[in-house]
């Protein structure tokens, strides 16, 4: 019996295999009870780590740091391709406002995070694990931690931060959500309100496509080739069908036009008001339901690596008569198709045309599910390794005596950015299905927060035992709750954002799920998750390297 007892005690490869799998088994199951409707998740796991370090049980500090360095850097790098495409959007001119509110969240927080540290004598440190923790940024705290390990700092242990980080998590949740509601009360909102000011405003993002069937009354355009109406528009633009001399065909660019036309635009909701003013009035014809036409609509995946590095105008499989791609969807976003995309793996394009063509059109794309399940690793690995490379490069900054790192959280963080988006142009395919991200983000926090928790709840007693603790707390709860307090006002008041748009801003400003899924609730549409989508990649961008230059500047 004495072999069994060893195996759980002493320090081997099987002991850390069955401690790590019992801590985040067990973390899982918690995490799926809810407290007064709040559930703190996959957190539990550090929490459960926590409680085991505190016991007594360890494992070996080798195998401990390998597993919270690389569970850090699959977590960060599965968000990278996640969020890569929507970052990117983010950073048009539409969307600054949204990033500049969440913006100031985070340098609120980093003040009063400044302000903390020379009011309390706490190290910095520990006040940048304490602020990861108020704002739920798991990353947060890693950087802070790698920051702590790269300037050689002295007179503080990675543990007392990861207590901190602990010790203002479970507040900083239920803290976010309070705060939505304190909101809520102070600006005076009425939910039902609220939701019939958005369906009357028809909320609606203003790059998605829509479909109206317009009627032919411009008499200056009868008689001239359908690529005229593209000339003039000059916008991507997309007639998908049309009611042409008695038939419903799919239209080319030399179709010439005729009095009673009626055509079936595909454009954003902006470009649309232009294509009335140049073409006509809204027709009351549907071409799509017509029992006459013999036109199908179909989404196709591609899933074919040979046509993903080309423009779709230089691609002339895909462009036939009686066929016309409509549409492409990609992480989510959808676009109107035009000459100038790029297809990528994964991407979903509508088409409308009869059906042999389109089944033509899909053995030219692949669309073969199949395909996309076993993702290509190596592109992946290749991506992690010039993460990896890029946060362990040396950054000399003027009387910092110190070079500073952007380190693993935010090394493959920035690479899988960019590769999301651009990486299909360099023939490195990071494509992979929803659920592959998922599994491998889950896994990888999950380790990170296991080990975390592992190495430091020997410290657990004493930081209540001396009073620290319940500083933490104090201080976590004002870091929450006063800067989503202010520039939710703000927001509301100067920038005219409405209460649905800012619960899904402010959660996105603290990188919190928890939060997002109770305005969702709240709101019972997904306008919230528009907002938090927008801010998402900048924030968590802004709360690794506040916690780092935290600890650079101020040790």
């Amino acid at each position: 019996m004495n072999w069994f007892i060893q195996l759980f005690t002493e320090q081997s490869v099987a002991q850390s295999v069955i401690i790590y799998s019992l801590v985040i088994a067990t973390g899982i199951a918690f995490g799926k009870l809810k407290i007064f409707g709040i559930s703190f998740g996959i957190t539990w796991v550090l929490f459960i780590g926590l409680l085991v370090s505190f016991f007594g049980i360890t494992i070996n500090k080798e195998t401990e740091h390998f597993v919270k360095e690389f569970g850090l850097i699959l977590f960060v790098y599965s968000v990278g391709l996640q969020v890569g495409p929507g970052f990117f959007a983010s950073l048009k001119k539409s969307a600054l406002g949204n990033n500049s509110l969440a913006a100031s969240v985070v340098l609120l927080g980093v003040f009063i995070t400044i302000i903390f540290f020379y009011t309390s004598g706490n190290h910095i440190s520990i006040m940048a694990g304490v602020m990861s923790g108020a704002v739920t940024n798991t990353p947060g705290l890693a950087a802070a931690q790698a920051a702590v390990k790269d300037l050689q700092v002295t007179g503080v242990d990675n543990s007392i931060i990861t207590l901190a980080y602990a010790v203002a998590y479970p507040f900083a949740v239920i803290g976010i959500i309070l705060s939505l509601v304190l909101l809520r009360k102070i600006l005076g909102v009425n939910i039902a309100d609220e939701q019939e000011l958005h369906r009357k405003l028809g909320f609606i993002q203003s790059n998605r496509p829509i479909s109206i069937h317009i009627i032919l009354e411009n008499k200056q355009l009868i008689g001239q080739p359908l690529r005229q109406i593209f000339k003039m528009l000059n916008e991507p633009v997309i007639i998908s069908r049309m009611f042409h001399k008695g038939s419903i065909i799919t239209p080319t660019p030399d179709t010439v036009l005729s009095e009673g036309d009626v055509m079936q635009f595909v454009a954003t909701k902006k470009i649309m008001e232009k294509v009335k003013l140049l073409v006509g009035t809204v027709s009351d014809m549907n071409l799509r339901t017509e029992p006459s036409s013999d036109l199908i609509s179909r989404q196709i995946i591609v899933t074919r690596k040979d046509i993903t590095h080309r423009r779709l105008g230089d691609i002339p499989e895909l462009h036939q008569e009686s066929l016309t791609i409509t549409r492409i969807k990609r992480a989510g976003i959808e676009m109107v198709a035009h000459g100038n995309i790029f297809l990528q793996l994964g991407d979903t394009i509508t088409v409308v045309g009869i059906e042999e063509n389109i089944n033509q059109l899909a053995e030219v794309v692949g669309n073969s599910l199949k395909r996309l399940e076993a993702p290509d690793l190596g592109p992946i690995f290749i991506g992690i390794v010039l993460g990896v490379v890029l946060g362990s490069i040396p950054f000399y900054i003027p009387s910092v005596p110190v070079a500073v790192k952007i380190g693993m959280a935010g090394g493959p963080l920035i690479v899988a950015l960019f590769l999301s988006r651009f990486g299909n142009h360099l023939y490195l395919n990071n494509y992979t299905t929803n659920s592959a991200n998922l599994i491998v983000r889950e896994i990888g926090i999950a380790l990170f927060l296991a080990s975390v928790g592992l190495s430091s709840g020997h410290n657990l007693s004493s930081a209540f035992t001396d009073g620290s603790g319940y500083q933490w707390i104090l201080m976590g709860i004002t870091i929450t709750t006063v800067p989503l307090l202010i520039v939710g006002v703000i927001a509301s008041k100067f920038f005219r954002k409405t209460y649905f748009e800012l619960c899904g801003l402010l959660a996105g400003a603290c990188t919190d799920p928890p939060a997002l899924a109770f305005a969702l609730k709240m709101a019972g549409n997904d306008i919230p998750s528009s907002t938090y989508a927008t801010v998402y990649p900048l924030t968590m961008i802004l709360r690794i390297l506040a916690a780092q230059l935290l600890i650079l500047f101020f040790t």
